[in-house]
């Protein structure tokens, strides 16, 4: 098999182990990583079965996965958001690193390892996956809370210092001169060529996007974050620092713009394949028999992971001044280790300070952490987040996004009609959410004080940001029936209770999206003939209870099909049943049989004869022979239709 042939082979082997074990994971309610990493090992090396043939090409892989996670982490978790925890993750930070590194050294002391090992296996376990602990907590809804942005505070700043323990690895114990003053000076250049990178990146990046945004182009935006995010980097790699940390300030930069989560949301599918390969790729390299083999190696590490940092961090943030149960929320959450560790733990065996033993017991004790992480998490009671907003005439301007508001309005589309709509809502002091795509519009809205989201309502990741979880109401004003569907949908999957009103040409589309879980669906054909009718009936001087009662049984035989049945009141119209329909009528289109002009009755709906019932049918559908008609009409009139169609 030639070479190409191979690693499509390989590549085909990857993704179908991440489906069977994240398809594992699901079903027995884990983490998704971690029925990856089980796959991973299925297909590796050291177990029977299929097996990759390179795993340092899809090693390559990973590493965009890894990117690709950092840049959406840096997108998500915004510069405000670290400068809010930037005490205890700068300071509790390297603190709970330090004591980390010492407390395993001394269990090593006490099990008889030698000391560099102690040292190592301490370095190793000092720092959490900020991959594993970002996708559960962002899985949970959990990121944006008091504990979430301390724990992802703490794990960039883990982040930085694994830059600094790699450069150190193959020299510990014997820490020179030499050696202090090269890694200093690497620092220094690193800081030169990212501070003015910063600057510049701030400032030319939104531009940017702004301008693609215009073009309408979803391809082009993919494409123009997807530079941004490995651009950068690439030039990070290139100064002596970590891919995953360019890739986290080229999220930072992009998030401070209004297309953030447009570009997040271009991102996801992407990035959730490169994650997928990266945790296969990382279970493919563990041999178990390795593992077995030194199972009290692996009980200690699990230890110093488990209750140790358990107890580190937990007293970390304690003394940094957060509530106990927040405190022990973060040491729970950082109960892991994952691919820095695997980083440290290769540099120090290249380095000849550990042996395979070590190396193996890391990567098994980083499966079992992840899978005893999310059942602590998930066992940890939760902590109230949030606050509601009263109601009032000053509640509009709202310095914070989207993330601080509880029981508003999240309005999707700002065009002619959610225009309306949203000055109807400041009229009256009601807090909302604005979701447009038009970027010029979107920054109007931002520049006097609306919260407003750049992208397409129609995308699940920008109605979860807008707060649908927390919000009162669900208004979706967008103009393309396909994208409304999508966005009723999106929105009732994330709260299944939120009254969702939507707006529809005709009756078909109207009943698609009722179909999908709209409340109400509005018809602006509807609204306006009920508009003119109570108009010309109030000019004609007709009683308003007349008229009520007629607009009435009007919306509810066009909206439902349904109305009152036969022997109303000889003065109002009622909806009847009418059928089977004959073969006189069969392949004819509601239009052709010019039923208003010549019987002034309406068809409401149309019930097949296998029982599907099309509500609001237009004026091009078909009947067919067998159907059942809903007709609305006086009662002289639909006797009228019956006797000559029928």
């Amino acid at each position: 098999m030639t070479g190409e042939a191979l690693f499509f082979r390989d590549l085909a082997w990857v993704f179908a182990a991440a489906v069977v074990g994240g398809g594992l994971a699901w079903l027995t309610r884990q983490p998704l990583i971690l029925g990856y990493v089980v796959g991973g090992i299925l297909i590796g090396p050291f177990t029977p079965g299929p097996t990759v043939s390179d795993l340092r090409t899809f090693e390559v892989f990973a590493e965009v996965g890894v990117v690709l996670l950092m840049f959406s982490i840096g997108i998500e978790f915004s510069l405000h958001d670290l400068l809010r925890v930037k005490w205890v993750a700068l300071l509790g930070g390297p603190a709970g690193i330090a004591l980390a590194i010492a407390l395993g050294h001394g269990v090593g002391r006490l099990l008889g390892w030698p000391p560099l090992q102690g040292i190592v296996v301490g370095t190793v376990v000092s720092v959490a996956s900020t991959m594993v602990l970002a996708r559960l907590l962002l899985d949970r809804g959990e990121l944006h809370t008091r504990h979430g942005r301390i724990m992802i505070g703490i794990t960039l700043v883990e982040d930085l210092a694994v830059v600094v323990l790699i450069v150190l690895m193959p020299a510990v114990g014997a820490l020179g001169g030499d050696r202090a003053l090269a890694l200093g000076l690497g620092l220094a250049k690193s800081a030169l060529i990212l501070v003015p990178f910063g600057v510049v990146a701030a400032r030319v990046a939104p531009a940017i996007l702004a301008r693609v945004a215009r073009t309408r182009s979803d391809e082009l935006f993919l494409l123009v974050a997807l530079a941004l995010a490995l651009g950068t980097a690439a030039l990070t790699q290139a100064a002596g620092l970590s891919l995953a940390l360019g890739a986290f300030l080229a999220g930072l930069v992009v998030s401070e713009s209004d297309y953030a989560h447009e570009a997040l949301a271009r991102l996801l599918p992407l990035r959730d394949a490169f994650v997928a390969l990266f945790f296969v790729t990382v279970g493919a390299l563990i041999n178990p028999a390795t593992v077995w083999a030194n199972l009290p190696l692996l009980g200690a590490i699990l230890g110093l992971v488990l209750v140790g940092n358990l107890a580190i961090w937990t007293t970390v943030v304690w003394l940094f001044g957060h509530p106990l149960a927040t405190a022990f929320r973060v040491g729970a959450g950082l109960t892991q280790i994952g691919e820095f560790s695997y980083v440290l733990v290769q540099a120090a065996r290249t380095a000849g300070h550990v042996g395979d033993d070590v190396y193996n017991a890391v990567l098994a004790a980083s499966l079992l952490t992840i899978l005893a992480n999310a059942a602590l998490v998930r066992a940890v009671p939760g902590v109230a987040v949030g606050r509601t907003l009263a109601p009032g005439w000053s509640g509009i301007r709202l310095t914070g996004g989207p993330d601080a508001l509880a029981g508003h309005a999240v309005l999707c589309g700002f065009g002619r009609v959610g225009s309306l709509v949203g000055e109807a809502l400041e009229t009256f002091g009601v807090p909302y959410v604005a979701i447009e795509r038009d970027p010029d519009i979107a920054a109007d809205l931002r520049a006097r004080g609306v919260v407003c989201l750049f992208g397409d309502a129609a995308q699940p990741h920008l109605l979860a940001k807008a707060g649908v979880e927390r919000a009162a109401l669900v208004v979706v004003a967008l103009p393309e029936i396909d994208r409304a569907q999508l966005a009723v949908r999106a929105a009732r999957a994330l709260n299944g209770s939120v009254p969702v009103l939507a707006r529809a040409h005709r009756g078909p589309e109207a009943e698609r999206l009722r179909e999908v879980g709209a409340t109400e669906v509005i018809e602006p054909e509807l609204e306006t003939s009920a508009t003119l009718i109570r108009h010309a009936l109030r000019r004609l001087a007709l009683p308003d209870d007349a008229a009520l009662a007629y607009l009435s049984r009007l919306r509810e035989a066009v909206e439902t099909g349904a109305g009152a049945s036969e022997g109303a009141p000889a003065r109002l119209p009622e909806v009847r049943e009418l059928g089977p329909a004959g073969a006189r009528l069969d392949g004819c289109s509601l239009r052709s049989l010019r039923l208003r002009e010549r019987f002034g009755v309406t068809v409401v709906a149309i019930v097949r004869a296998d029982g599907e019932t099309v509500h609001g049918p237009g004026a091009d559908a078909i009947v067919r022979a067998g159907d059942t008609l809903r007709v609305f009409g006086l009662a002289r009139q639909v006797d009228a239709f019956r006797a000559e169609v029928l």
